[in-house]
């Protein structure tokens, strides 16, 4: 589930509408029904701002659970997640500082292809 899907869900569930969200927050109803729609991806502030909307702890935009998934172990090196060492931190890197130099628009279009991709893996299992 995508993070806007998430947003709207929390939200349904709750029974509020886009208005008593843009309340809460703060942020125009127009921007929220693009969040939910998958249209722009917010900021990890703003996601601060729906959580807090919401009334939910902010792992619930991310993760169903009522309980916070569980850690993973990750030694001082940084060994244990993807990106924590060798040519994989190379390439985190590298994927960081391209990122960082992405505008909204662009940011919000390589996600879409990176969700396309996925879902077509999921597919050919």
């Amino acid at each position: 589930m995508i993070i806007g899907e998430r947003i709207r869900a929390l939200r349904e569930e709750k029974k509020l509408t886009r208005g008593d969200i843009m309340e809460r927050t703060g942020l125009q109803r127009t921007y929220i029904w693009r969040v939910e729609n998958g249209y722009t991806v917010p900021a990890v502030e703003t996601l601060e701002k729906f959580a807090r909307g919401l009334e939910v702890p902010i792992h619930r935009l991310f993760y169903d659970g009522k309980e916070p998934p569980p850690l993973v172990q990750v030694n001082s090196e940084g060994r244990g997640l993807w990106g924590g060492s060798g040519d994989d931190k190379k390439t985190l890197k590298k994927f960081r500082h391209f990122l960082s130099k992405l505008d909204e628009a662009e940011r919000s279009l390589l996600l879409y292809l990176a969700e396309e991709m996925a879902r077509r893996n999921d597919g050919k299992k």
